[in-house]
């Protein structure tokens, strides 16, 4: 179970509003929603959470790049909504490096032949593969936490107590940032 949400701050206090993710496919997208949530280009939190597992973070102060941050980089790597977060620059990849390493083992088989050459090498055992059968590879993101622990940090939540935050997260940031009962409207 996913739960999104906005919080816009405003000079009135924080607004909150839950929106639906299905037409949010990148990063930019995601960017774009929390932008539009604030015409005086105010600070907005976009909270994603998924039940016990992950909660993501993505702060928006303007025109200025979003900040992220992650509980949990591989569960959320496991999910549609926590593969918009985790950016390569969030993993410390080079922009693109997945295109760039498919085409390369496209050209350039697993097994170090070139196309068109007979595969010669004996069958590996696939249980001792970093990849799981959805594609996902354990070794590409680390685990837990990942991404700016001060995202928070001047608006009532110290880096060391998000770090600490496991269930019921997204409310306890609320609290923190004196909003609590506006987010628990849309919830």
């Amino acid at each position: 179970m996913y739960f999104a949400a906005l919080l816009a701050r405003t000079e009135d206090g924080w607004e909150a509003s839950d929106t639906e993710l299905d037409d949010v496919e990148t990063l930019s997208d995601l960017t774009d929603l929390a932008r539009d949530a604030s015409p005086d280009e105010d600070t907005v939190l976009v909270f994603i959470e998924q039940e016990d597992a992950w909660f993501g973070v993505v702060r928006v102060d303007g025109e200025d790049d979003p900040r992220i941050f992650v509980s949990d980089a591989t569960a959320a790597a496991r999910s549609s909504y926590g593969e918009i977060l985790l950016t390569d620059e969030l993993l410390g990849r080079e922009p693109g490096a997945e295109d760039t390493i498919a085409a390369l083992e496209e050209l350039v088989g697993l097994d170090g032949s070139e196309d068109g050459d007979p595969d010669t090498t004996p069958d590996k055992n696939t249980d001792t593969d970093t990849d799981t059968d959805d594609g996902f590879d354990a070794d590409a993101v680390p685990a837990g936490p990942l991404g700016d622990t001060r995202i928070l940090a001047d608006l009532g939540l110290p880096e060391a107590e998000l770090l600490m935050l496991r269930t019921d997260a997204l409310a306890e940031i609320a609290d923190a940032l004196g909003a609590a009962e506006v987010l628990e409207t849309v919830r």
